[in-house]
C-alpha cells in the first residue's frame, strides 16, 4: 500500500518541474479542485491514467468547503417526481455512509405537520416510505403531538399535528474532498494547489491540447499538455469553456454557526420561514448548531470569497426566532458565517433560485470537457458521465461502474489502532481511510497526541500537525478552515493555542516570525471579511483589535 501524502506528490511534481525546466505530459489534466475535480481524479486515477488536478487557490476553497455539509437524496425532487434523480442520490448516500463512517454519518431530520398545511403527515410518510425502498433501509417514523416537543428541543411545535421523522446524511465537505483526493494520491494522481490555469494551450485545428499553469508555490509558470483537459471549476465555469455552454446561474446560500447551548438540538429540524414559505433548517454541527440557509443570485465577482449579506442575516434569525420558545437569537450570538456559491445551470427561464433544477451538465469542445452543476452527493456519478464522455472520443477506455468500493477500506494495524475508543477510531478511520496507519504512526514523533484536542472541538493537535506536514497546507487559512473548521467553530483561539499552532508552522514550513506575522494578517483579513457577521467600520476596528491583541501575546 502506497500511503502517499498530498504534500509529498507535490513536491515532487513541483521539484522535477524546476529542475527541468521544460513542458511536462499527463493523459488528462482536471481543472478545479472541489468535490467533482476530486471525484473525477480519484475514478481516473484508479484506471490507470496518469492524472494531474490543477486548483487555483485552495482545494475545497470554493463551494465543497462552504455547502450546507448535506449528503441527501433529494426528497423535494421526489415530490417533483423526479424518481431517478432521487433513487441515484439514495443509493450513492448509502455507499458513502457504508464506506465512509466517521465522515458522512447519518443525521435524523424532523419534519414539522399543522392542520390544513401541506404536506400532511400521511402524504409525507408514503413518501418516506418510498425514499426508504430505495435506501434499502428503514428510518422513516410517525411523532405524535404529544410526543413532538421531545424531538425539537427549544423549537415550539405551535399547532401541529404531529412530526415525520427520516434519514439522511452529514459530513464535514472540505475533508470529503481531501479524501477523494488522498486515495486518488495512493493510486498514482497528482494535486497541486494554488496552480492557476492560465489559458488553454491549443493546436493548430483549434483542438484543446494543454494548459499554461501560473504556479504561485513554485514561483513559476509552465505548461502540461495532455490528450484531454476537464474543466470541473463549478461556477468559474464559463471562465474556461468557450463554445456550446449553457448558461451557469450562480446561487449564494449562507449560513450562521452559533453555539449549542444557544440553540440544542439533536436532529435537522425543517421550519417554513414565515416571510416566503421558504424551508429554512437548524441542525448540529461539530459542537455547534448551524441555521440555513439562503438561495440568492449571487451578482458580486467570483473572484472574492462570497460573504453572507446582513438582509440574508436578518431573514434567518427571523425565521428561527419565530419557532423559538425562551431567549431570542441575536447577531451578538453568531460566531461565524459561511456562504458558498451553487453552480446552477440556469433553464433561462427566469424561475425562482429555489426552483431550479440541480442535475449537472456536461458540454464539449475538441479536447476540453466542462462540466458545471449538480449535488454533493452525486460527484461520484458525475465522474463517471465525465469519464465516459472521454471514453466515446477515443481518450480513454471504456467506464463502467465496477460496483467497487470508491473509497478503499480501512486496513489498520492492530498494534497501532486497537487502544483507540471506538468512536475516535471511526472518526478517523473516515476522515484519513488507508492514511490512519501513518497519522497513528506519525503521532509517536509528535508532542501532543490525538487524546489531546482543542477545546471543545474534536479536532486533536495530531491532525492539526498531521496535516500542516501532509496536506499541502500552504497558508494558515487552509489549515483553520478547510483542513480543520476551528475557523468556524473557534475562530479566536486563546494565546497558549496560536503560539502552539505558530511553532507547527515553525517545524514542518520553517516559517520564522515575520511569515507568521503576515500570514496570521492575512487570516485575520479572511475571517473577518468573509467568514463573521457583515461588519461596519466600528466593528472592523473591534475585531481587528480583538485579533491584534492576540497576535501581539503571540509574539511577545
Amino acid at each position: 500500500m502506497i500511503n502517499t501524502s498530498l504534500t509529498q506528490t507535490a513536491e515532487e511534481f513541483r521539484s522535477s518541474i524546476k529542475s527541468q525546466n521544460e513542458d511536462v505530459r499527463f493523459d488528462l489534466v482536471v481543472v478545479g479542485g472541489g468535490i467533482t475535480g476530486a471525484g473525477i481524479l480519484r475514478e481516473a486515477s484508479r484506471r490507470g491514467l496518469k492524472v494531474l488536478l490543477l486548483e487555483q487557490n485552495d482545494f475545497a476553497w470554493g463551494t465543497s468547503s462552504r455547502s450546507s455539509k448535506m449528503v441527501h437524496g433529494g426528497l423535494r425532487y421526489l415530490g417533483e417526481g423526479k424518481i431517478g434523480l432521487t433513487r441515484e442520490s439514495v443509493r450513492e448516500r448509502q455507499r458513502y455512509l457504508s464506506e465512509t463512517p466517521g465522515l458522512v454519518d447519518v443525521m435524523r431530520y424532523l419534519m414539522v405537520h399543522k392542520s390544513k398545511k401541506f404536506p400532511p403527515r400521511w402524504l409525507f410518510q408514503i413518501l418516506l416510505a418510498v425514499y426508504d425502498f430505495f435506501a434499502g433501509k428503514r428510518y422513516r417514523q410517525s411523532v405524535s403531538a404529544t410526543n413532538l416537543p421531545n424531538w425539537l428541543g427549544p423549537i415550539s411545535p405551535g399547532d401541529a399535528t404531529g412530526g415525520s421523522v427520516f434519514a439522511d446524511a452529514v459530513t464535514d465537505d472540505s475533508r470529503l474532498v481531501l479524501r477523494a483526493l488522498m486515495e486518488a494520491a495512493d493510486d498514482g494522481g497528482t494535486a497541486l494547489n494554488y496552480a492557476a490555469v492560465q489559458k488553454l494551450v491549443k493546436d493548430k485545428s483549434g483542438r484543446v491540447v494543454g494548459v499554461e499553469v501560473n504556479d504561485t508555490v513554485l514561483g513559476q509558470s509552465y505548461r502540461v499538455y495532455s490528450d484531454a483537459v476537464i474543466n470541473a471549476t463549478g461556477a468559474w465555469a464559463g471562465q474556461l469553456s468557450e463554445e456550446h455552454a449553457p448558461e451557469v446561474r450562480p446561487l449564494r446560500g449562507s449560513h450562521l454557526v452559533l453555539p449549542f447551548w444557544k440553540l440544542p438540538v439533536s436532529c435537522s429540524i425543517s421550519m417554513l420561514h414565515p416571510k416566503d414559505g421558504r424551508p429554512v433548517f437548524v441542525f448540529p454541527w461539530q459542537g455547534t448548531a448551524v441555521i440555513g440557509t439562503t438561495d440568492l443570485d449571487h451578482i458580486q465577482s467570483l473572484d472574492e470569497e462570497a460573504s453572507i449579506t446582513q438582509e440574508e442575516v436578518d431573514y434567518l434569525l427571523e425565521g428561527a426566532n419565530y419557532y423559538l420558545k425562551g431567549s431570542e437569537i441575536r447577531q451578538d450570538d453568531i460566531v461565524s458565517t459561511w456562504a458558498g456559491v451553487r453552480p446552477v445551470i440556469s433553464s433561462g427561464k427566469g424561475l425562482d433560485p429555489s426552483k431550479e433544477n440541480r442535475e449537472h451538465s456536461i458540454w464539449e469542445q475538441p479536447g476540453l470537457i466542462t462540466v458545471a452543476g449538480g449535488k454533493l452527493t452525486t460527484f461520484r456519478l458525475i465522474a463517471f458521465d465525465v469519464l465516459s464522455k472521454l471514453a466515446k472520443s477515443n481518450t480513454i477506455a471504456k467506464v463502467q461502474d465496477s460496483g467497487q468500493p470508491f473509497f478503499t477500506a480501512t486496513k489498520h494495524a492492530a498494534n497501532s489502532i486497537g487502544s483507540l475508543s471506538g468512536r475516535l477510531k471511526r472518526r478517523l478511520s473516515g476522515k484519513y481511510g488507508r492514511s490512519t496507519n501513518n497519522l497513528l504512526t506519525f503521532n509517536e514523533h509528535c508532542s501532543e497526541g490525538y487524546e489531546e484536542t482543542i477545546g471543545f472541538s474534536d479536532v486533536s493537535w495530531l491532525e492539526l500537525e498531521w496535516a500542516v506536514a501532509n496536506e499541502s497546507v500552504h497558508h494558515l487559512d487552509d489549515l483553520m478552515l478547510r483542513r480543520t473548521r476551528l475557523g468556524n467553530v473557534m475562530p479566536h483561539l486563546n494565546t497558549t493555542y496560536w503560539e502552539r499552532i505558530r511553532r507547527l508552522f515553525e517545524t514542518h514550513k520553517n516559517w520564522n516570525q515575520d511569515t507568521w506575522d503576515q500570514e496570521f494578517k492575512r487570516y485575520q483579513s479572511i475571517w473577518s471579511r468573509h467568514y463573521s457577521v457583515p461588519s461596519t467600520d466600528l466593528d472592523v476596528e473591534v475585531q481587528h483589535l480583538q485579533f491584534k491583541i492576540t497576535e501581539q501575546e503571540v509574539s511577545s
